[in-house]
């Protein structure tokens, strides 16, 4: 059975999908991009901020499910430009004890949603 995950704490979903779904004990979140919650408005200064952005808004999904990052079994990032990977790397692991870490792949696409420059996705077990 599965369970809808919803927290006002992340951006609403701007299509016919859900923040997470929870099936089991396992998380299987929707993509986060740099939304601010509150606004709706894009983060966009830099691609730092707008990495911190978007693990803020995962960060905020996980707690709603009673979870965290060390929850996290798997990740997905979808990037516009690899050369911007070292940067998205180093916020994204701030939020992970390396030794840890989840599995995760990384690829360059040629478009995201609302034309933001990286999007992630997890998937977490209790």
């Amino acid at each position: 059975m599965k369970k809808i995950i919803h927290t006002d704490k992340a951006p609403a979903p701007i299509g016919p999908y859900n923040q997470a779904v929870l099936v089991g004990d396992t998380l299987y979140t929707s993509g986060q991009i740099a939304l601010d919650p509150v606004t709706m408005e894009l983060v966009l200064d830099d691609i730092e901020t707008e990495t911190k952005q978007v693990m803020e808004n995962m960060k905020a999904v996980l707690e709603e499910a009673g979870m965290t990052f060390e929850n996290v079994v798997k990740a997905t990032i979808f990037i516009m430009d690899m050369n911007d990977f070292g940067k998205i790397n180093s916020v994204y692991g701030s939020y992970f004890d390396e030794k840890t870490a989840p599995a995760r792949e990384t690829v360059q696409v040629a478009c995201l949603p609302k034309n933001v420059n990286v999007e992630i996705s997890v998937i977490a077990v209790r």
